[in-house]
């Protein structure tokens, strides 16, 4: 099935820009706090996710969780970064795939934490970055996995991924309170290797 483009870089790279400029305008913390969360949207948009027609959600009568985590994915594929912060907890542990170069500040806790060490970098670092073949599947009462591919292309190298991944998603009170993702880490490391 065939993935669709949702926003262009070049258009995200002048809200980037907008915020740079908000920023050194202003040294409030509040402005700060609004250009991190417009630099995770920018993110979001630069990082092209893309999803697919081939997304299956599995076994959403039992989980009510099952719909939040697809409503995630939709969310990242919308480019609409305020719902998928919304569904995080204040103190959200986040932890990236060891081995992965963005397990280096693991663990992330809280929504901005994640926003600008994870889904930030990742817009910085990848030209394209596209999730494809998403299931989403419920784990007991609390607990949401989800398996797909990550396909991208590298920003520095050019080289391209396809690599398999896993996340793990528990919640408490309707929030995601943890966060742990799977991933073939070597193929990240050799696509971000010169």
């Amino acid at each position: 099935m065939k993935s669709h483009p949702l926003f262009m870089k070049t258009s995200v790279m002048h809200w980037i820009e907008l915020s740079r400029l908000q920023n050194s305008n202003s040294g409030k913390t509040h402005i700060m706090k609004t250009n991190s969360i417009n630099l995770f949207f920018a993110s979001l948009l630069t990082v092209s996710f893309l999803m697919t027609s081939c997304t299956q959600t599995q076994d959403q009568t039992s989980n009510p969780y099952v719909e939040v985590v697809q409503g995630i994915y939709d969310a990242f594929a919308a480019g609409d970064g305020g719902a998928v912060l919304a569904t995080f907890s204040p103190d959200i542990v986040w932890n990236e795939a060891e081995s992965n170069s963005l397990a280096d500040r693991n663990p992330y806790v809280g929504p901005q934490a994640v926003a600008e060490g994870v889904f930030g970098r990742i817009g910085q670092e990848w030209e394209t970055f596209v999730l494809t073949d998403q299931n989403v599947y419920g784990v007991g009462e609390d607990m949401v996995m989800a398996t797909g591919r990550y396909q991208g292309t590298h920003a520095a190298t050019g080289k391209s991924i396809n690599a398999q991944h896993v996340h793990i998603w528990w919640f408490e009170n309707g929030m995601v309170t943890q966060f742990q993702q799977y991933v073939d880490t070597k193929q990240l490391a050799d696509a971000e290797a010169e």
